[in-house]
């Protein structure tokens, strides 16, 4: 369908734990921390090089967002096409979202903007639902109000306004990166690494130019600004003003993550078995490990509330899991004491009684709530890892999309071709011994008292600094998450690069180096940890320029004639609250581009909507005309869109394109050569989305054509059937 085409022509407190945890570093790891200033260092040094630092910070956040922003307009020629062509732009869910900003600025009032979106008729026929409780698109209404506000709307358009704000977001995503990088290895040079692999990897760091509303765009950056945060919450010397303040920017940004992304208890999650983790090896203080659970658990709730005591969030693993973990971590005092065979079967107990515990609430939560928004999700993970059916229809719809599939090993190719991998592995190896030995030696037990012990932190010892093994867990679980789920890289590319700039920078990686050389010195030290990341930008450089001049000299046109063509019809030759069905992708273009009403749409966290789309669906599938009607008429369609692209599908393999699926879910046995399942068999009616091209009076009688392109077909669904016309003996006929 959509296509791009060339253009023509064209110092600080003491440690709780005592001294004998202070990290080892040399001055030269902290000549240049971004907190230094705060400590009370006001010498012309500290001041200089601190400024320097945060302004190569801006500068290449600012670059990073004025990259995306000219490879959007290169590729569309955004600024040149028609307003409908810009909609059209917004693929898939992106439109979606993108058409409740719209909605809010022609709304009469914000006030009554507001009110069609908490009791909205358009999105779903035949239902009001609240789409402030269903979707995460507080970050819409929040711009649309700023938008009204602000005395803008002379010069800058609505669309813009929009897009340069999600572009935005990505120089706050490279600044927090960067801020990440500088608190670890303290030198910025580890920052301006970090933006400049970020930029250069932007294939797999980030999709923002092409997918603009698309909701990670709005959270990752947040998550980056938390995982700051964080850092520096578990750095040592920090006063308890500084202490607070770092509590705050936590729960500020937890929440704004949340706020942003319907996934953000999965992502949550992930961290808080990370913070599990550290807290089961002693490399964080019961206080810290409190204070972090406390955050995502406010974060949760402030978001529930916002949007209108949401189930989901109440009923997320995230909640039941800090919960268990922080009672069964109460009732068991004595967990941290004993041998090191005895504290590891406490921990093997600790841990079972935390997951019976999880899994306890959160199906009894479910069961209380009645909720099943979310297992379409875990039907995926099931699937996916061959832990139950392959042939239920939600779960074959992720598993048959690429972006749901394992990470393609070309994406390892591609950061190592910017020198990326290699400095991430060796530090992510290095990294690893050193906080296995660590973990081990804060599992043995120590001299004196318990009560000393518990005065101390559980007896931890062990100079490895929280802040550091914080970050290189959340790449090593990120990582993971990424290879079993290509579309989650995003989360983890971006975070990479700040840890292999950190083994770039830091001491960790080059201090045993130069021992085993028998040449440490704290100068040769200064002089490798500023020289060789010096070397690599400048080679960087020299290699990356020119193609990145190369590919913004790349000059595209928006090309979709058939959806424009189909676009206009909808919106001059439909009555203003007609209803369509269709594909999800489409109807949320639809929607944006001319306000009709739909049958289902791609935000897909809801049972009772994943259900109509598959039945919608059956139009696809090979259903007898009258099973087809009494579908959309249940559904209150007055029209039904058909798409060449997907009754005629060649882009999946066999088993994995849409009229498959649904054969499939049907029992009927597949089209074309392969193997079928003996349990399948013939169906007894031809496909319904090539039958009814045919005009045969079965369908004339119910459907009448309307528009037809070369991809599209619009049928009208008549409101009265045939007096002769019977229903189909097929179960499952009408949901």
């Amino acid at each position: 369908m959509t296509a791009l085409r060339q253009r023509k022509g064209s110092k600080g407190k003491e440690h709780p734990l005592g001294a004998e945890f202070q990290p080892q570093q040399s001055n030269c790891c902290t000549d240049h921390h971004p907190e230094k200033v705060l400590h009370g260092d006001w010498s012309w040094g500290a001041i200089v090089w601190t400024s320097i630092g945060w302004s190569v910070s801006v500068g290449l956040g600012l670059l990073c967002c004025i990259y995306v922003a000219t490879l959007h307009e290169n590729d569309l020629w955004f600024s040149n096409i028609k307003e409908v062509e810009r909609e059209i732009s917004f693929r898939t869910e992106c439109g979606l979202y993108y058409s409740y900003y719209k909605q809010m600025l022609q709304a009469p009032s914000i006030h009554e903007g507001l009110s069609d979106l908490i009791h909205d008729n358009l999105t779903e026929s035949k239902r009001t639902i609240n789409l402030l409780q269903r979707m995460n698109i507080y970050q819409e209404v929040f711009l649309s109000v700023l938008y009204r506000l602000l005395p803008i709307q002379s010069y800058l358009e609505p669309v813009y306004f929009y897009i340069y704000t999600v572009f935005s977001l990505q120089a706050v995503y490279v600044i927090a990166l960067y801020l990440t990088a500088w608190l670890l290895s303290g030198s910025w040079l580890a920052g301006t690494l970090t933006g400049v692999w970020y930029i250069l990897n932007r294939v797999d760091t980030t999709r923002v130019e092409f997918t603009i509303s698309l909701r990670e765009n709005w959270s990752l950056p947040f998550l980056a600004l938390q995982v700051t945060a964080i850092t520096c919450y578990l750095r040592p010397q920090l006063t308890a003003l500084q202490q607070k303040v770092m509590v705050w920017l936590m729960y500020v940004t937890t929440f704004c993550f949340c706020l942003t992304w319907q996934f953000n208890q999965f992502i949550l999650l992930v961290q808080a078995l990370i913070i599990y983790t550290l807290d089961c090896v002693d490399f964080l203080t019961t206080t810290q490990v409190t204070t972090l659970y406390l955050v995502q658990v406010s974060g949760l709730l402030s978001v529930w509330l916002l949007q209108f005591c949401n189930s989901m969030i109440l009923g997320s693993l995230v909640l039941s899991f800090i919960v268990s973990a922080l009672f069964i971590r109460h009732c068991q005092p004595g967990l941290k004491t004993g041998s090191l065979l005895v504290r590891l079967g406490k921990l093997l107990l600790h841990s079972a009684m935390v997951l019976f515990l999880t899994f306890t609430i959160n199906y009894l939560a479910k069961k209380a709530l009645q909720l099943r928004s979310d297992e379409h999700i875990f039907k995926f993970i099931k699937s996916k890892f061959a832990l139950g059916p392959t042939r239920d229809f939600d779960a074959s719809l992720y598993l048959c999309e690429e972006a749901f599939g394992l990470l393609p090993l070309d994406t390892l190719e591609r950061l190592a071709g910017t020198l990326l991998l290699y400095p991430y592995i060796l530090t992510l190896l290095l990294l690893s011994g050193m906080l296995a030995v660590g973990a081990l030696q804060n599992l043995r037990p120590k001299g004196g008292s318990a009560e000393e012990r518990k005065g101390v932190g559980e007896g931890r010892t062990v100079a490895f600094r929280p802040d550091v093994a914080y970050n290189l867990l959340h790449t090593l679980f990120y990582g993971l998450l990424a290879f079993s789920t290509m579309r989650m890289k995003y989360i983890w590319t971006g975070h990479m690069c700040a840890v292999a700039a950190y083994g770039v920078c830091g001491t960790e990686l080059w201090t045993p180096l130069l021992t085993a050389l028998r040449c440490n010195s704290k100068v040769l030290l200064r002089l490798v940890r500023y020289a060789v990341p010096l070397v690599m930008i400048g080679c960087l450089y020299y290699k990356f320029w020119p193609k990145l001049m190369e590919e913004l000299s790349e000059l595209r046109e928006f090309y979709d004639p058939d959806t424009v063509e189909l676009m206009t019809w909808i919106s001059t030759k439909t009555p203003k609250r007609a209803v369509f069905a269709g594909s999800m992708q489409l109807l949320a273009g639809i929607k944006l581009c001319t306000g009709r009403v739909l049958t289902n749409h791609p935000h897909y966290e809801d049972k009772d909507l994943r259900e109509r789309t598959r039945q919608v669906y059956q139009v696809y599938a090979r259903r007898s005309p009258e099973d087809v009607h009494d579908i959309l008429r249940t559904v209150g369609a007055d029209y039904v869109v058909l798409e060449n692209s997907i009754c005629y599908e060649r882009r999946h393999r066999r088993g994995c394109r849409l009229r498959d699926l649904l054969d499939l879910a049907n029992g009927h046995i597949m089209d074309g050569p392969g193997e079928n399942d003996p349990d399948l068999v013939p169906a007894s009616h031809p496909r319904f989305c090539e039958a009814i091209k045919t005009d045969t009076a079965a369908y004339t009688a119910l459907f009448t054509r309307t528009f037809q392109n070369k991809t599209f077909h619009v049928y009208r669904v008549k409101k009265k059937r045939k007096k002769g016309a019977k229903n189909s003996s097929e179960p499952g006929a009408t949901p």
